[in-house]
């Protein structure tokens, strides 16, 4: 199993409260990048939101492959955003990348 740093854009077509945003960051908290080496190198947030809503979640995943680990991050941020009250046409959700390997 390799450790993969996965990066997924999204845009919030509705407002995020603090509330709101507080729910997601929780729902991702046990896939922190924080606890990878590049991400405590990098200080990679989890999640970043930017003013005109779009936003962008960062993921340790644990997978045997690149495939393996978009999948799974994506399946978990959208898990995240869906505990937090989001639908998916409220905050769909772009092609995940594999943006570091922490072997």
């Amino acid at each position: 199993m390799t450790t993969y740093v996965i990066t997924i854009p999204g845009t919030f077509l509705r407002d995020l409260t603090d509330a709101s945003r507080t729910a997601v960051v929780e729902g991702l908290r046990p896939a922190d990048p924080q606890h990878t080496t590049l991400g405590e190198a990098q200080d990679l947030d989890i999640l970043t939101v930017n003013e005109n809503g779009t936003f962008s979640i960062r993921l340790e995943i644990e997978a045997d492959n690149n495939r393996g680990a978009e999948a799974a991050a994506k399946e978990t941020a959208a898990a995240a955003l869906r505990d937090a009250g989001f639908s998916e046409n409220e905050a769909p959700l772009g092609p995940p990348t594999v943006t570091g390997i922490d072997i």
